[in-house]
């Protein structure tokens, strides 16, 4: 196998006296030299598990850039996966999220989703629904799951648009049927489904609803459009130069509150390829960023400080951080 690897180097630099500052570098200030806005974690409702960078297909804007060939973050096993469950326990934590790569390539996932269901958790998995997650080995071990679990578990399978044409476009050809398939599995074996679709397609997103609406009417899902729990609609990440940086007046001047940021209710766990142990990183957005590590532990996380935190609270230097959270309103849970 042929590793693909992407940049792991951090965002810090430090200009010289005559240069000017460049946007998203410095922790404390922006280009502007005014004061980055930083969130403070209110309470951790949401631990995200990246169980893995590995998939089963390529698609061409996946913000982790995950594939068959990118194993930048290794599989979780279950056992360090417990840890961090036990920890998020005695927090109060109320949702476990998986995501990837393709958690259900990983060979433990159905062993990690029992444990994190049966301590009470609810359980939120992100897949693409396709040849990973279809193996008979997989469904008997999600069935047995429902069984037990109900709606605690929810499956949110990505539908990048309810045309194949634009769902191919993204996530290539021979994508979109095994997708459906698998909904359609999911739908009729009752479990809890939901749909996260892109908005890069210049539609409104009233268009959009409607166009998902009668893609679930169609093939008798019981999925509400109308519900953005249900279908949720992602602001696209481009990364460019524009993106403003969100400084402390941003708040007032947006009408938007610390407390709504994803970093003020999440955390994600990863495990580097070579590391020896995995670490807590602010969310689901920045997995490469080694200068966003806060800690191998959720108490280490939780006192963070220097660089990119302050006494647990996570400066807003990434552009994600502006252009998905804080301007687009997204969040992944």
């Amino acid at each position: 196998m042929t590793t693909r690897t992407p940049n792991l180097s951090t965002t810090f630099a430090t200009p010289s006296a005559t240069e000017p500052l460049a946007k998203f570098t410095d922790p404390d200030v922006t280009a502007t030299g005014e004061p980055r806005a930083r969130v403070a974690l209110r309470q951790l409702e949401t631990l995200w598990f990246n169980t893995g960078t590995l998939c089963n297909i390529t698609c061409r804007n996946c913000y982790i850039e995950s594939s068959p060939t990118n194993d930048a973050l290794v599989y979780l096993t279950a056992a360090e996966v417990s840890s961090f469950l036990n920890e998020a326990k005695q927090l109060g934590t109320r949702e476990i999220g998986v995501t990837g790569g393709e958690p259900f390539m990983n060979p433990e996932i159905l062993a990690m989703l029992g444990e994190a269901l049966a301590m009470g958790f609810d359980v939120l998995v992100l897949t693409n629904a396709m040849t990973p997650m279809q193996r008979p080995r997989i469904k008997e071990g999600l069935m047995d799951l429902h069984r037990r679990f109900g709606s605690r578990l929810c499956l949110r399978v990505s539908l990048d648009h309810y045309t194949q044409a634009h769902h191919e476009k993204e996530r290539g050809l021979n994508t979109w049927q095994p997708a459906i398939l698998g909904l359609d599995w999911l739908c009729a074996s009752g479990f809890r489904t939901a749909i996260a679709g892109r908005t890069c397609w210049h539609e409104t997103a009233d268009m959009a609803r409607q166009g998902y609406a009668q893609l679930f009417k169609e093939r008798g899902w019981s999925i509400d459009a109308d519900d953005a729990g249900q279908l949720m609609l992602f602001p696209e990440m481009a990364g460019s130069d524009t993106v403003p940086e969100i400084t402390t007046r941003c708040w007032s001047i947006l009408g938007k509150s610390p407390d709504e940021m994803m970093c003020a209710s999440s955390r994600m766990v990863v495990k580097r390829n070579g590391a020896v142990a995995p670490v807590v990183l602010p969310c689901t957005l920045l997995p490469y960023d080694t200068a966003f590590e806060m800690g191998t532990t959720l108490a280490d996380a939780g006192k963070a400080d220097g660089g990119m935190f302050d006494s647990g609270a996570v400066k807003l230097c990434h552009r994600h951080c502006a252009e998905f959270c804080v301007l687009g309103g997204g969040s992944c849970s």
